[in-house]
């Protein structure tokens, strides 16, 4: 996997968010808002091919949590990211 290159994380007062930029009219609905937690993910995954396995290493790594929980997590940020179009 790969996150688009295209589109860029911007933190707006205590929010992350991504806006599709090659829309021809901004769809505000198609906003996405990431949590910290995310938005330090997609940070570091930055022009990496990645796997889910990727993603959990660094929240071991990072963050004080438990495997099956940093898999959960990645998994279902994998599947919004993916869902919105925002992964290669």
């Amino acid at each position: 996997m790969k996150l688009r290159n295209d589109i860029s994380l911007r933190k707006v007062g205590k929010e992350y968010i991504i806006v599709d930029p090659s829309q021809d009219m901004v769809d505000m609905s198609k906003v996405f808002t990431l949590n910290e937690t995310a938005a330090f993910l997609w940070e570091e995954l930055q022009e990496l091919n990645f796997e889910l396995e990727d993603m959990v290493e660094l929240l071991l790594a990072h963050y004080e949590i438990d495997r099956e929980t940093a898999e959960k997590d990645c998994s279902k940020l994998i599947e919004v990211l993916q869902n919105g179009s925002l992964i290669l």
